[in-house]
């Protein structure tokens, strides 16, 4: 735990950010940094929960002035471990069973969890008696074919950060919140559920991508088990542990909507979605992204007069962004066009060995004077130089790159996740379908089909110009950041209250 800013004043909003703002460059970190500066007249605050301090390089974001508080957890550092020692521990450890069982309610054993762990303490988990017994008996009653000792670890990896968890309830509890705002559910929704219930917090939710199917997907991907599969489908194998784990996530994410007060997505089919996983429907919404177009639309002045022949895939440098489907893709595209280019903009070091990964494929097909990679770079130098974005992911929310690209006149080719379809074809409404495209959609993992896709585009200078319009009019019309903004206002109008002038102001 380490307070990073604290102004001493009350806090309005506050985000827990599960490994993003202010920490992570992009993605969530870039709406929540949008939300807090696109309301100067509120007071913020940000609980910011990471893995281990040595995985941040530092703060990514200049501190808005109306970000009040900052204060950083932890939750799979062993700084503050108690040292070992044989213990007895409590049978009050049973509680926790509900989270690894399928087809249960966790919320009544949750609820009991702030007195619980006072009963039980991080030092009675880790070294208690009766915490191998827990272990043991879970084992035994879910029967699974995997050796005991990895069983056994697992467990105690999943539940070690609740501890953390709970430790920052204590500190928040000592501050006056009027709301809080959890962009996924996993640790952070779940440390929303529980402040909520302790001091009586209101509680909004908003998912980006939904975080259980993010997280099945990155355990699927996980190199500390085997059979991992790239992508998943309705049909899929994965061992037990991958199971048990999946099953704690949907879980604490069925507890925190369950506790929320509102919880929203970012189109429909997400919404859907979140009511299958346990949301109840009539405290689902939703809410759009929306992009500053005021500052992106004097890109289009800076275009050549001709189409470029360079595509980029903004996105961090990870296996969600399958990467190495655009450099494939890329190689069948050089053939056609030799002089095409692929730049791919954005950080390595979440992933590092992916990165490499990535650079030994693109050396192996001889891709190296081709296939470019930038690093981090400020959106306003690559779009007006590139003829397409694209993103090649196996999962997406609604994609900020996209509607960004829209909003300079860059059309977009995009893999079938997430709302990707939807800005692309149109989808809001009958008005938004009948735009037209604003570029196309492809299969995921699929680099031949998703090479004739760029190469029509880039060859067919009708064809892009139409989907430029309609890109154009599409985020002018639907995705604007005033509409952004002013959503959320109203939801925090809801549970904070109004004062004549447009403050928002705890009543």
């Amino acid at each position: 735990m380490k307070v990073i800013l604290d102004k001493g004043v009350p806090i309005d909003v506050l985000f827990i950010a599960e490994g993003t703002y202010p920490y992570v460059r992009g993605g969530v970190s870039t709406w929540i940094h949008q939300l807090i500066t696109g309301m100067p007249n509120v007071k913020f605050g940000v609980l910011f929960l990471g893995s281990r301090e040595e995985d941040y390089e530092g703060i990514r974001y200049n501190l808005p002035e109306n970000l009040v508080y900052l204060e950083t957890y932890y939750l799979f550092s062993k700084v503050e471990y108690p040292e070992p020692q044989e213990i007895e521990g409590s049978d009050e450890v049973e509680v926790l069973k509900t989270l690894f069982l399928e087809g249960v309610n966790p919320a009544e054993e949750l609820l009991s969890l702030s007195f619980y762990t006072e009963k039980v303490t991080l030092k009675d988990f880790l070294y208690g008696k009766k915490t191998f017994s827990f272990i043991q008996d879970l084992y035994e009653e879910l029967g699974v074919e995997v050796p005991f000792i990895d069983f056994f670890w697992t467990v105690k990896n999943i539940l070690t950060p609740l501890w953390i968890v709970v430790k920052a309830i204590e500190s928040v509890k000592l501050r006056e919140i009027g709301l809080i705002h959890s962009p996924s559910t996993g640790y952070a929704g779940f440390l929303g559920a529980m402040l909520n219930k302790e001091k009586g917090i209101p509680l909004v939710i908003s998912e980006h991508g939904l975080y259980t199917k993010e997280r099945k997907i990155d355990i699927l991907n996980a190199p500390w088990i085997k059979q991992a599969r790239r992508v998943i489908g309705p049909k899929y194998e994965i061992d037990e542990l991958k199971k048990f784990w999946i099953q704690f996530f949907i879980n604490i994410g069925k507890f925190s909507y369950l506790r929320a007060n509102m919880v929203y997505s970012l189109f429909e089919e997400a919404r859907k979605a979140q009511i299958e996983l346990g949301c109840p429907p009539e405290k689902t919404g939703v809410i759009p992204n929306g992009v500053e177009i005021s500052k992106l639309a004097p890109l289009r002045k800076e275009r050549p007069p001709t189409v470029p022949q360079v595509i980029a895939l903004i996105g961090r440098v990870t296996p969600i962004k399958d990467v190495k489907t655009f450099i494939k893709a890329m190689k069948i595209l050089v053939e056609k066009i030799p002089y095409s280019e692929g730049w791919i903009v954005g950080p390595e070091d979440e992933d590092p060995l992916y990165a490499e990964e990535c650079k030994m494929l693109v050396k192996a097909l001889n891709l190296e004077n081709r296939v470019k990679f930038l690093g981090f770079r400020k959106i306003t130098e690559i779009l007006p130089k590139v003829g397409l974005v694209t993103l090649t992911s196996i999962s997406e929310g609604m994609p900020m790159v996209v509607l960004e690209a829209f909003a300079a006149g860059v059309p977009c080719v995009t893999t079938d996740v997430g709302s990707c379809r939807q800005l692309i074809y149109g989808g809001l409404n009958e008005e938004d379908v009948k735009l037209g495209k604003a570029g196309e959609i492809t299969p995921v993992g699929m680099p031949r089909e998703i090479a004739e896709v760029y190469y029509k585009l880039l060859t067919d200078e009708k064809l892009w110009r139409e989907c430029q319009r309609t890109a154009i009019e599409r985020v002018e019309k639907f995705y604007s950041f005033e509409k952004f903004i002013n959503n959320y206002r109203n939801v925090y109008e809801t549970f904070l209250g109004v004062k004549h002038g447009g403050d928002i102001n705890r009543t």
